[in-house]
């Protein structure tokens, strides 16, 4: 019997230089990605002062939101370009929920009156896209032609989710600065978009989750406008009423 060995060493060494290069490509993602979330961070904390902001300093907050986003943006670009040598659905998991996070404050930021676009006008109450999110931040979006980094349809709805939590807490805390008119438009606003997600055929369990979720805060901003309306603070809602001015 032979004593010469019927496995080729060379087989464990190609792997673990392909071992070593993943490895390589995670910890790369990885500072990219805790980059983002350092930038999504900031973003948020300014969005935070929108609850305590009354609507004629919108613009001048808002300002520093698009610059905050405008970091964002850099680094997601930056993630692109790293990300698209690679598998998409191989690293995606990593930045998803990142993603999703820069995602809701730009849509936030939009809603508020900021990132005008041709095809989009700035406006207050304004839904940005998903095309629109991808201008925002100069990147393919829903991509299925070629393997490479985009934003999906899942994160961009995953994000209005979480869009409609703020919503609901910002129509409370409207009412304590003395708009009462808010509440109204957040309201039509959000039952619009609670209408838009029961026309969907979502397939993803999780999303169908969180976009069944939605009719909490759609609850939760109801009671806002039915409190207010006993009170005799606001009129009964009509489409008259659900229209602001951006300046107001």
């Amino acid at each position: 019997m032979s004593s010469q060995t019927l496995l080729n060493p060379e087989i464990f060494t190609s792997l673990n230089d392909r071992i070593e290069e993943e490895t390589a490509v995670r910890e790369t993602l990885t500072q990219i990605i805790q980059r983002l979330e350092r930038a999504v961070a900031t973003a948020q904390a300014l969005l935070s002062r929108v609850h305590g902001t009354p609507r004629a300093r919108y613009p001048a907050l808002i300002e520093q939101v698009e610059a905050a986003i405008g970091e964002q943006r850099e680094i997601i670009g930056e993630l692109s370009k790293t990300a698209s040598n690679h598998p998409y659905y191989k690293y995606n998991s990593k930045w998803s929920r990142t993603v999703q996070s820069a995602i809701t404050t730009a849509i936030y930021t939009a809603w508020l009156g900021g990132f005008p676009l041709d095809t989009s006008p700035a406006r207050l109450g304004r839904l940005a896209s998903l095309e629109d999110i991808g201008k925002i931040y100069q990147v393919p979006t829903n991509l299925k032609d070629k393997d490479a980094f985009h934003i999906t349809i899942e994160e961009y709805l995953l994000a209005l989710t979480d869009f409609t939590s703020d919503l609901s807490r910002l129509a409370i805390n409207s009412v304590t600065m003395g708009d009462f008119e808010l509440p109204l438009v957040i309201s039509t606003f959000i039952k619009d978009l609670f209408a838009g997600f029961q026309v969907l055929n979502l397939k993803n369990d999780i999303l169908r989750k969180r976009a069944d979720a939605v009719k909490y805060d759609v609850k939760r901003v109801e009671d806002v406008v039915y409190d207010l309306s006993l009170r005799g603070l606001v009129k009964r809602p009509t489409d008259a009423d659900t229209e602001m001015k951006t300046g107001a």
